[in-house]
């Protein structure tokens, strides 16, 4: 049980086995190549950055000094009632707003507030958005 204990280490496994399911998944559906991309390239390009972040943070933890592992249910609703009140917010306005509430809702788990770091954070999200929207065809409801 030592691995527990190495919240370095979880975090690398953890993203590991994320990266792992996408990309696994993302194999169901026709891949293509670069020039005429299939809807199963995307997850699997993520799929194979977020990987490399893992085992890049698997591999630092072995490096650095542990830190023990621990969690807080308070943040962890935090995090929970983010998601649904940014599925509530894009569902009955628009995906802008939804963004605005998951931020500034999530932020309530963080260690410091700044209300400024998270309306720069928002824009940024939106600006994002709205490119997958405008130069991917995502069918998002931004306005």
């Amino acid at each position: 049980m030592k691995v527990l204990n190495d919240r370095n280490l979880v975090r690398g496994l953890v993203l590991c086995a994320i990266s792992l399911a996408f990309g696994l998944t993302s194999f169901k559906y026709p891949i293509g190549d670069f020039a005429r991309a299939g809807p199963g390239l995307f997850p699997l390009m993520v799929s194979i950055l977020l990987l490399l972040v893992g085992i890049a943070t698997v591999v630092r933890s072995h490096f650095t000094e542990k830190v023990p592992l621990g969690f807080s249910l308070r943040n962890i609703f935090i995090i929970i009632a983010a998601l649904c009140g940014f599925s509530i917010f894009s569902h009955f306005i628009d995906m802008m707003a939804g963004i605005v509430v998951l931020v500034f809702v999530a932020s309530l788990a963080a260690s410091s507030y700044s209300w400024l770091r998270n309306v720069k954070i928002a824009v940024g999200l939106i600006i994002v958005a709205y490119c997958f929207q405008r130069f991917l065809g995502l069918q998002l409801p931004l306005i």
